[in-house]
């Protein structure tokens, strides 16, 4: 085996760290799907799959000391990871010196690769028909049309704009992720973004994808669904062809209950909901691999959809050292995602104006962004002719924003209690040492016999002022 490169030394899929987390037996079910065997294998390492590719025709256990003649000395550490990788997943045995592949996930993986069997683990296709059917470009438009919903109403709620809401469902993750939080206002309940909503705007479309399903995943137990059915009906989708039309004859009742959530997200098409047939969306099919999740046409900025859709060769913003900004788009996404931090002064068909100002950039730290984010957000989009700047962003800008997230948490308030009007200076003594044995004195001025403490230790404070005062009485 030739060691793995040091490009190659990959951060793990964000799904394999939580299928480590199940338990063999519900893993032993998932691999009983050739489909699923095959999508888990693309989202393996390069070191991993080599090693699942060497043992998987092999029918009898390999010794340990077999494999280790086949690894270079630069890669011994590469393998040794694969190897806890591939135990974790419990696709590798590893007992008595011996390395053996899961049998289940053998078998699987063979029919996935050869095309044996009736498992029909890949869908079921249904018989095209043009009237119930959709082209290639309407799913890639229905998809595009329902992602940028949700990632539009993440940046525009609470903002005083009315934007599309997607379904109910989508809304509820949302907030169960962490990604949005209901506020209250004069007005009533919103929901607005957090710091956790606009980090995860910073991410690719295809990161952003898996943080929303892995919290589905995570709340599939408290749905009373079964998580093996989820899993396999996932990393199914990941396996279709795009364009073809399937049958959802063979679906279990968890997996016709996802139908209509992911139809929320954009990852399957349905004429109707009542329809017996469904089109998995680019977003689907692409889970698993690493093509774009989402179409790349010219002119229309989806390639850059998300406004965090990482560092573009094509960046659209340049910020001047007066904090005058210039955004060259005319996609309402990104500039819904500006209208965070930057105050808009003029709009044009594909350019934004606007400034960078103390009361923008402080109403986006209200509302839980930071200052190191937006400070990301704007490197990872900054104009190619920015790039020839180093450094790229206007030190003095990166360091007022700074500055102005500093003004924020120069005070921070605590909720506790005030102790005053001490009948004497000893009792003020008294029940300050008290109190600082506790730990729970938060500020003290001797010159004015009082102290603020905790709200936590309010309870304990009390009793030993009252039982002082009552000894006194006695």
């Amino acid at each position: 085996m030739v060691p793995a490169p040091a490009s190659e030394a990959q951060i793990p899929h964000s799904l394999l760290p939580f299928l480590q987390s199940q338990s063999q037996s519900s893993l032993t079910r998932l691999y009983s799907r050739p489909s699923s065997c095959l999508a888990i294998f693309r989202l393996l390492g390069p070191m991993e799959r080599q090693m699942v590719m060497n043992l998987l025709w092999i029918d009898s256990s390999v010794p340990a000391a077999t494999l280790d003649a086949w690894i270079l000395k630069d890669g011994r550490k590469y393998y040794d990871e694969a190897v806890k990788a591939l135990s974790r997943l419990h696709i590798l045995s590893t007992s008595a010196s011996k390395l053996t592949l899961n049998t289940t996930f053998k078998a699987a993986f063979r029919m996935a690769l050869i095309g044996d069997g009736e498992h029909r683990s890949f869908g079921v296709p249904a018989d095209k028909d043009d009237k119930r059917s959709a082209s290639i470009d309407a799913l890639d438009t229905y998809a595009v049309e329902r992602w940028e919903t949700i990632l539009h109403f993440m940046v525009s709620s609470g903002t005083g704009q009315a934007p599309v809401k997607p379904s109910q469902g989508v809304l509820y993750l949302l907030q169960r992720s962490g990604l949005m939080a209901t506020m209250l206002s004069t007005s009533g309940t919103s929901m607005r973004i957090t710091s956790a909503g606009f980090q995860f705007l910073l991410h690719s479309p295809h990161e952003q994808l898996w943080t929303l399903l892995l919290q589905y995943l995570h709340m599939a137990e408290e749905r009373q669904m079964d998580l093996v059915e989820v899993l396999s009906f996932l990393l199914m989708l990941s396996t279709m062809e795009l364009g073809q039309d399937y049958s959802t004859e063979n679906l279990s009742p968890t997996q016709l209950t996802m139908l209509e959530d992911l139809r929320g997200y954009g990852l399957v098409w349905q004429r109707k909901p009542s329809s017996k047939r469904f089109n998995p969306t680019r977003l689907a099919t692409t889970l698993t691999s690493s093509s774009p999740p989402l179409p790349t046409v010219a002119g229309t900025g989806v390639d850059n959809l998300a406004p965090g859709s990482g560092i573009s060769s094509e960046g659209f913003i340049i910020l001047e050292t007066n904090y005058r900004l210039y955004a060259y788009t005319d996609n309402p996404l990104q500039i819904a995602v500006l209208n965070l931090f930057v105050t808009l002064k003029s709009r044009f068909p594909n350019l934004v104006v606007g400034s960078l100002t103390r009361d923008s950039v402080k109403k986006a730290l209200a509302n839980g962004i930071n200052a190191s984010q937006i400070i990301s957000y704007l490197t990872a989009h900054a104009h190619p002719q920015m790039r020839k700047n180093n450094p790229l962003l206007p030190v003095t800008v990166q360091d007022q924003i700074q500055l102005w997230e500093l003004e924020k948490n120069r005070l921070k308030s605590q909720e506790g209690y005030l102790y005053t009007d001490f009948a004497s200076q000893s009792d003020y003594d008294y029940v300050l040492e008290y109190a600082r044995k506790l730990g729970v004195v938060l500020w003290e001025s001797a010159p004015k016999r009082c102290f603020f403490g905790t709200l936590e230790g309010h309870g304990p404070v009390r009793t030993f002022i009252e039982s002082r005062t009552g000894a006194g009485r006695r």
